[in-house]
């Protein structure tokens, strides 16, 4: 009787050990880039890399992107009426790049917020962005918050 006792505690332990919380690691992006091809390099193809990176080995990566600077422009469904507008090589990249973002979203969780002030004082629309980006009262609260969370900071400029 006390052996069938300790095999079913030694059991319980071991299932309880193998259920274990996953690890968790966060991280958010400062993004102030202009820059097409840094966007591409360091944000979207650099997150896909990092998520599998961590799925790899068995652990999550958490992802807030924080847009202000000049990188407004990425993030617009309509760039008509903006001085965005006259820069060809995003006009071109603009319905592939809208896709990618979302799928940034969609398939790794990502999340994207946008700073009010920053849209305000370009005298930018606020419904001229996708709509899974979020609007923040700037930039420095989302990124104070997202450390306080327990985000880990990384500039891209």
């Amino acid at each position: 009787m006390f052996k069938n006792f300790l095999l079913i505690l030694l059991l319980s332990l071991l299932l309880s050990a193998t259920e274990s919380e996953p690890i968790v690691k966060k991280v958010v992006y400062d993004l102030t880039t202009g820059d097409l091809k840094k966007l591409e390099k360091n944000l979207l193809s650099g997150i896909v890399a990092h998520k599998n990176h961590y799925e790899g080995k068995l652990q999550e990566l958490e992802v807030r992107v924080v847009i202000h600077g000049d990188s407004y422009k990425f993030f617009m469904s309509d760039l008509n009426g903006t001085a965005y507008s006259s820069q060809k090589d995003l006009v071109e990249a603009k319905d592939e790049l809208g896709k990618r973002l979302e799928s940034l979203v969609k398939n790794y969780g990502v999340e994207f917020f946008i700073c009010e002030v920053g849209v305000k004082s370009r005298k930018l629309n606020p419904k001229a962005f996708y709509l899974f980006v979020e609007m923040v009262v700037n930039a420095s609260v989302a990124l104070i918050d997202a450390q306080y969370e327990g985000f880990g900071y990384l500039g891209l400029k």
